[in-house]
């Protein structure tokens, strides 16, 4: 499939003019209910959200919305994962956490998360509780063709019953090798959701469902001319041409489709302090790669693709590339939960179906539109390097089932001291024997203690490989990371990789400190000791770290208010994992600070906030990605350099009508023309961004 074709028609003119005519409203109309004494009925006061989070936790007095300016003009916060990213230049471009994080999975997965921060979850889809109708919609656009709009109305029903639904959009266009006016990146999410409680408030039942589409030009990062470099910062040698660079891929498209359909149900069998409750979760995710140009130089070698075959070729069709996934999962969580003043608890176990089917070229034919063959295990010989056989035996989906066992318990004596203990147990896996503690153990456990600022974790856990780790198949990369049991290759999926074990110990410390108005301090110390770490090589391809790794983690952050004028700075500091850690890459340090003016003005009608903003990260050589398997790699011939981006940002709220103008990345050309968000993979330039937020309660 084709990426997008441009479209014949600048929408520009046309976004300008609603937006206008939209702020035009906002100062003249109260989005509110009024009585006969203009006494404000329903607004933010009166609604309230409701996450499963809470009602999990025997919680459903909801929480306000929040109204405040804070996170509107921090771009990190306008998709579904706060956390700083590593993408690939353009919004809802493929991306990876840029800092360490453990993981907390078990079991099967699909292990392609590349698109996960543009689709929300289905357990933190919000609820509303509001006596009348609410609303609301968001707009972010940029001169650079960046575009998130969501649009979500619910109504109650009746008092303990609502309804609701979300449209969201986000989409980029091309900044490499293009005109402003390529899509690259188009994903629309949908969302159905419904809550109800009865009378009494023992039953509450919370249900969505989400229908995620995604489609990605990928480009394969800018392909060098003779007179360009990536070491020059400036001028016409460098690599900050954008539409005017030269790319790899010009006809290829990245395919992430998912279904989620999640039910949340809770009983509570005595007054207080004992509730049973279910969760029904039912996903389906599709990935695609298409490529109906596979590049090549004089000699006929491959030019973009790591890890490929023998002689730099493809395994199967020589002139174009279509691989396909598909994973289905259903599981079905049990559990008791309780919470009075001193103590929580939550025991439950689930049960996970999953199957996996893979798909590519048939083998013997070439050409854009060969058919496709379902393959598997015995699709890939003994030696991946070489090539397959001349003919494939088709593959059944691979299945399996799984059974996991968790809790947490905790003890709260006022804020003077906690106590929490959390985890979860994978005992049963039908793709392998049935799992006992041991080396093979799945498992996490969190112990937490506080004690009034001061707070100390252990988190311990092993996991196994994801499914795509043990098995790919595909035009350009295969490989079988499988246990043989006889010499024969069986029907699961059970990994020949051993399972990755960490140990985590952190101190963190949050102080008001007194005598100062809003000033706070908050700071971590982490260390991390990481053991058969699982990472995809610089040929693209998973394998096993045999050494232990430790990382130093060191996080401060710093917010103080001076009157009117909010300082907010932060910084994570990572040590153990720079350019000479083969398995895994951050920057040793991550900055963030954010400084501000804020205000009532115009006889207090307006709330203004006036700022800036920067972000600073250190050099380190970042990972390559790979879109035919959606995996992110360790690569050792490319380095960012450090570099800082800021920004400069005007909010405000006029009653419920919320607006940021704002400018990105101003000092561009300053020591250099651009900064690198990926290997050969340039950040978008300088360019405007405006933003509308407005939220009707009738």
């Amino acid at each position: 499939m084709e990426a997008q074709k441009p479209k014949a028609k600048n929408q520009k003119p046309a976004v300008i003019y609603w937006l206008l005519l939209l702020l035009t409203g906002a100062l003249s109309a109260r989005a509110q209910i009024v009585d006969d004494s203009t006494k404000i009925v329903y607004g933010p006061r009166t609604t309230r959200i409701v996450y499963e989070a809470e009602v999990a936790r025997d919680s459903v007095g909801g929480t306000r919305l929040d109204t405040v300016l804070t996170r509107l003009p921090q771009s990190r916060f306008w998709l579904h994962d706060s956390a700083f990213q590593q993408d690939l230049g353009v919004l809802g471009s493929a991306s990876r956490p840029l800092l360490y994080q453990p993981n907390l999975r078990l079991g099967a997965r699909l292990g392609r998360t590349a698109f996960d921060r543009n689709t929300r979850d289905g357990r933190d889809v919000p609820y509303y509780d509001s006596r009348s109708p609410f609303s609301f919609f968001r707009l972010l656009q940029s001169s650079e063709g960046e575009q998130i709009f969501e649009l979500s109305y619910s109504r109650s029903l009746r008092k303990n019953f609502s309804v609701g639904a979300d449209y969201e959009r986000i989409a980029s266009n091309q900044v490499l090798a293009a005109g402003a006016t390529t899509p690259q990146v188009e994903h629309n999410n949908f969302t159905l959701f419904g809550r109800y409680q009865t009378e009494d408030g023992r039953y509450h039942l919370l249900t969505n469902y989400s229908a995620s589409r995604q489609r990605t030009g990928e480009q394969g990062g800018i392909w060098p001319r003779d007179t360009e470099s990536a070491a020059v910062p400036t001028g016409l040698g460098s690599l900050f041409k954008y539409a005017d660079q030269r790319v790899y891929l010009t006809k290829a498209t990245n395919i992430d489709d998912r279904d989620q359909l999640r039910l949340f149900q809770s009983y509570r069998l005595a007054r207080r302090g004992f509730t049973a409750y279910h969760a029904l979760d039912v996903r389906r995710q599709f990935n695609s790669y298409i490529d109906r140009e596979t590049l090549r130089d004089a000699a006929d070698n491959v030019l973009f693709y790591p890890g490929l075959g023998p002689n730099r070729q493809t395994f199967r069709n020589p002139l174009a590339t279509s691989d396909r996934a598909l994973y289905r999962q259903v599981e079905n969580t049990l559990g008791l939960l309780g919470r009075t003043d001193r103590v929580e608890y939550n025991l439950y176990a689930r049960q996970r179906e999953a199957s996996l089917g893979l798909q590519t070229s048939q083998l013997g034919l070439a050409g854009p539109d060969v058919p496709l063959v379902s393959v598997g295990p015995a699709s890939v010989p003994d030696d991946p390097s070489k090539a397959p056989s001349a003919t494939d035996n088709a593959a059944s989906p691979l299945r399996f089932g799984q059974l996991f066992v968790g809790g947490t318990a905790a003890f709260n004596y006022r804020e003077i001291y906690a106590v929490e203990v959390a985890g979860e147990y994978l005992p049963f896996d039908n793709s392998v024997v049935p799992k006992v503690p041991g080396a093979g153990a799945e498992y996490w456990l969190r112990g937490r203690v506080r004690t009034g600022p001061l707070s100390a974790e252990v988190l311990l856990n092993s996991y196994s490989a994801t499914l795509t780790q043990r098995l790919f198949v595909g035009n350009h990369h295969q490989w079988r990371n499988l246990n043989i049991e006889n010499g024969q290759i069986t029907t699961n999926l059970a990994s020949s990789f051993k399972n990755v074990t960490s140990q985590q110990f952190t101190v963190h410390l949050a102080q008001r400190l007194p005598l100062l108005a809003d000033h706070t301090l908050e700071a971590s110390a982490t260390l991390v000791n990481l053991s058969n770490f699982i990472y995809y090589g610089p040929q693209g391809q998973p394998a096993q770290d045999n050494k232990n790794r430790q990382l130093l983690i060191g996080f401060a952050r710093h917010r103080v208010r001076l009157g009117n004028v909010y300082f907010d700075n932060q910084a994570t500091y990572t040590r153990g994992a720079g350019n000479d850690n083969p398995v895994l890459r951050v920057p040793a340090l991550v900055a963030e600070s954010r400084v501000y003016y804020q205000r009532r003005v115009f006889g207090r009608a307006l709330f203004a906030q006036v700022g800036g903003e920067l972000y600073y990260q250190a050099r380190f050589q970042p990972y390559g990605y790979s879109p035919d398997t959606q995996q992110f790699y360790v690569q050792n011939d490319f380095a960012s350099g450090n570099f800082a981006v800021v920004n400069a940002f005007v909010a405000a709220d006029i009653g419920s009508v919320s607006i940021l103008l704002k400018g990105a990345y101003l000092n561009q050309g300053i020591y250099r023309d651009g900064y690198f968000a990926s290997p050969y993979l340039s950040g978008y330039p300088r360019r405007f961004q405006l933003g509308l937020r407005w939220r009707f309660y009738n």
